[in-house]
């Protein structure tokens, strides 16, 4: 109090002007923008106050989403303004606490251990891991690659290696570029065929489908087929469609039998095999000893079943085969995903209205990529010879990288829009690597589990914060149903010094001593564009101008300004997707055919018989499945209060009732999960929608040793992912993918105390 007056402060601790008793209060401000928590991006209203948000509503008259968001866009503000949030650089001292540092310290200090690394060990001894959260942006991730390239770096690490780069690894290999990624014509296909998804709950991946329920339904009123294939009766079963369980992980040879009764049924397009692949006939003897009786001995899909399916699908005018997470994970997520590209190409559906189509964004990136070699690194990893899946090496391989010595070994190590140690492999021995790492960086909104570890944690802007475009699926492949542009601004300004990362990575690399890029031209012009737009705008700290950054994308591209996008409030509708717009022309192979038998997918189905035989003699035991919620899809939604509230405060394991009473097990008893690498101990609940033999456990909890996450600390849950194993042995060979769903594990009633190597409640 100061005669009379209060001064009061915001969460950035910038004063508030206070006039007399009253306080002065900014006008409500509304502004139109897009989500960019998943691949949705629905259309958002947000209202601002003082520089908060107060309120999120959906937009009604966004001309693609449709007045539809899920509760994590609805209360996502809840997340990004927490007392938790970073706000400022921290470095840790030698006791494990932090301090906050000055922005210029902390750079100076990085840049100078980058540049000693680098020196004494190598540019591949420095490493980035790329989170999900950095690829729903598009400048974070461009940067972040150049101050890798920078470098001379090849140690770069995805997280797409926990639940998609089956699909680029296969994608290269049959269509010639890692980011040729057809998907269902939803609007049109007669005959859906949905293997290891459920979009009700976690939407579509590779594709923008708002209101996915809305789609389904309607794909049934206009009489189309639908089939739903999943160890659980989904929320997405439960609204539309037929479900046949399926067992855990063996979706490999649910596809082969597919493709060999599609091949007895006489569903092949013989035109378009001829004119459009090679490798027909290698297919026809991969899975001509594959008939549906034969698999359904694992599958537990009955041979009847899979025949009425495969007829449905080739009677459909316009059907699809599309799979997700559930299979992407499974083990085998390469073979799997090869035999579906097969099944909907050799069936005359890739391509066609109503079948799957290729999309095309603001540019043709499937053309540029190849030209420009974007992507297309074959390069092997140090430990395990395993090749690069869109120039990066599978996360799963990162603790052994680290602990194994020799050249290369990666002793620095950057953590961009991330939580490893949540989501990755066998996270307690990956915990015991960042230890032994001399120099560990993360760029978060939160200090998390990963960031408890840092040297350094530096504090970035959150997706309200910044201005944007789709990113670059929607954006650059044109991965939407129905496809729009649309342009953001900020919504509201960072707090205190969170700085949003390609500013943080532009410094990186002057203190680092290595031009962004590896150009000196382009580190000189953003150097120089940085401090023009900081000087004029008066800004607290070097940032960039993001906005003039994206409208030279959207004009490179020949596209309209990014102002006047922006001023479309509700977004613009683009031309519909064309079929018969990809084959031949935009298929990158040598001679523009389908490679529908790429040496090395044949070299691994060579091993499925014995596959076949460890699941026959392992059908007794339990497999472990993950099981999703909206609430808790995201691992940093866990923070907030309301959706880890009211019974959700933990993650149980789920049993179907036979089970459960098998195991002389009631509610809430305590039991214990055991695959080969550890044991998780969690209460039990029944769950009658899950096929028996399965145990079903929600990923992304176990916050515990979280310094920064004051609510999600305090919760109960437990890392269910510490039952995957890592390491090359364990990981699909052609994309790098862990194991992460379907691991053959033991579940008892728990006794005694938890060992040193579990994980409990």
């Amino acid at each position: 109090m100061n005669d009379g007056y209060y001064t009061y402060f915001r969460n950035d601790d910038k004063p508030i002007i206070q006039i007399g008793m009253q306080f002065k209060q900014e006008e409500i401000k509304t502004h139109h923008t897009f989500c960019r928590i998943c691949e949705s991006l629905c259309g958002l209203e947000i209202n601002t106050q003082n520089n908060e948000v107060i309120s999120i509503k959906p937009n009604e008259n966004h001309v693609a989403t449709d007045g539809f968001s899920c509760v994590k866009g609805l209360y996502q503000h809840e997340m990004y303004q927490s007392p938790d949030r970073l706000k400022y650089p921290l470095k840790r001292q030698k006791d494990g606490s932090y301090i906050r540092v000055s922005w210029q310290q902390a750079i100076q200090e990085i840049g100078d251990q980058v540049k000693q690394l680098h020196q004494d060990d190598g540019a591949d001894s420095i490493g980035m891991y790329v989170g999900t959260a950095a690829g729903f942006s598009v400048l974070h991730p461009v940067f972040a690659q150049g101050f890798m390239t920078g470098l001379g770096s090849k140690s770069m690490y995805s997280s797409s290696t926990q639940d998609c780069s089956n699909k680029f690894a296969v994608s290269k290999l049959v269509y010639g570029f890692p980011f040729t990624l057809p998907f269902p014509d939803l609007d049109h296909t007669n005959c859906l065929i949905i293997v290891g998804a459920n979009p009700i709950v976690s939407k579509w991946s590779f594709l923008q489908v708002p209101n996915p329920s809305k789609k389904l339904k309607n794909l049934e009123r206009r009489g189309g087929k639908l089939y739903i294939v999943d160890p659980r009766k989904t929320e997405t079963a439960t609204v539309a469609g037929k479900h046949l369980f399926i067992r855990p992980s063996t979706d490999v040879f649910f596809y082969l039998s597919f493709l060999r009764e599609l091949i007895d049924q006489n569903g092949i397009d013989d035109q378009f095999v001829q004119e459009h692949t090679i490798g027909i006939n290698a297919i026809k003897e991969v899975v001509k000893e594959w008939s549906p009786e034969k698999t359904e001995e694992v599958t537990q899909i009955r041979a009847s079943d899979l025949k009425e399916m495969v007829s449905d699908y080739i009677q459909a005018d316009g059907a699809a085969l599309y799979c997700s997470t559930g299979v992407n994970m499974g083990g085998n997520g390469s073979l799997a995903f090869w035999l579906q590209e097969v099944i909907n190409a050799i069936s005359g559906n890739l391509d066609k209205k109503g079948g799957t189509l290729v999309g095309k964004g603001v540019m043709d990136f499937i053309k540029f990529g190849v030209k420009n070699g974007i992507l297309m690194r074959s390069d092997k990893s140090r430990v395990g010879g395993m090749t690069s899946v869109n120039d990066a090496f599978p996360g799963g391989l990162l603790a052994d990288e680290i602990l194994t010595p020799g050249k290369g070994q990666l002793k620095a190590l950057f953590v961009t829009g991330g939580n490893p140690l949540i989501t990755m492999p066998n996270s307690e021995k990956l915990k015991t690597a960042f230890q032994k790492l001399e120099l560990l960086v993360t760029l978060d909104i939160y200090q998390n589990e990963t960031s408890s570890e840092a040297h350094y944690v530096l504090p970035c802007t959150d997706p309200l914060q910044r201005p944007d475009l789709p990113f670059i699926f929607p954006l650059m492949l044109g991965l939407q149903q129905k496809p729009y542009m649309q342009a953001t601004k900020a919504v509201y300004e960072p707090a205190a010094e969170q700085r949003d990362e390609s500013s943080i990575y532009l410094d990186l690399a002057r203190a680092s001593g290595m031009p962004l890029f590896g150009s000196k031209m382009a580190q000189s012009f953003f150097t120089g564009i940085q401090n023009y737009h900081t000087r004029k705008n008066k800004k607290d700290f070097p940032t960039l101008p993001q906005e003039a950054l994206l409208n030279g994308l959207l004009r490179l591209t020949r596209q309209t300004s990014f102002q006047k996008l922006q001023k479309n409030k509700n977004g613009i509708l683009g031309k519909d997707h064309k079929p018969g717009s990809f084959i031949p022309k935009r298929v990158m192979t040598s001679d523009k055919k389908l490679c529908l038998a790429p040496e090395i997918l044949l070299e691994q189905s060579h091993r499925l018989e014995g596959q076949f035989d460890d699941e026959k003699n392992n059908a007794h035991r339990f497999k472990l499945i993950t099981k999703r919620a909206v609430t808790t899809h995201n691992s940093w939604t866990h923070n907030i209060e309301r959706m880890t509230s009211k019974g959700r405060e933990t993650n149980y394991a789920y049993l179907h009732p036979t089970d459960m009473k098998d195991l002389n097990l009631i509610e809430l008893d305590l039991i214990d999960v055991r695959s080969e690498t550890a044991c998780i101990r969690l209460a039990v609940k029944s769950l009658k929608t899950l096929m028996p033999k399965t145990i079903a456990v929600p990923h992304g909890w176990g916050h515990q040793h979280a310094k920064g996450l004051n609510h999600a600390n305090k919760t109960a849950g437990v890392n269910v992912n510490i039952l995957a194993a890592d390491g090359p042995e364990k990981l699909d060979k052609i994309s790098g993918m862990a194991h992460l769903t379907g691991i053959v594990v033991d579940v008892k009633a728990a006794e005694g105390v938890l060992q040193a190597n579990w994980s409990g409640m």
